[in-house]
């Protein structure tokens, strides 16, 4: 072993604005280090962070957080309320269902159900690639 995930962050240009939409998804205080660094301390899991750089996002990211939701019809609604935006429609297989979404700068992630998930499962959060 090297060491230990201690944060993970996302560049971004509003890392305030980035912040507040996931602490709205997972839970935690939205804080501000400064105008350039944000973080949300999410329960149960590692910090998020948010740091300001010059540049746009471009590309699709080559890695994005899955969020485990007991109903993801009713999560989107929730999302899209804190500011996600739905990609195509929802998917589903035997390994569960998907809805891919992006936060407010456009970072892919997903809402997710594993097959057999029962109504009142509690939500965590599984990274994906």
């Amino acid at each position: 072993m090297i060491g230990r995930i201690d944060e993970i962050v996302f560049d971004c240009t509003q890392p305030a604005v980035l912040a507040q939409f996931w602490a709205g998804v997972l839970g935690g205080q939205p804080e501000a280090r400064d105008d350039s660094w944000s973080f949300v301390d999410v329960p149960g899991f590692t910090r998020l962070a948010f740091q300001r750089v010059p540049e746009g996002k471009v590309v699709k990211n080559r890695l994005h957080l899955d969020v485990d939701v007991p109903n993801i019809d009713d999560a989107v609604v929730r999302a899209v309320g804190l500011g996600a935006t739905v990609v195509g429609q929802k998917h589903s297989d035997a390994a569960g269902s998907f809805q891919v979404l992006l936060d407010p700068e456009g970072n892919e992630w997903c809402l997710v159900t594993p097959p057999g998930t029962s109504p009142g499962a509690s939500a965590r959060v599984v990274l994906g690639a």
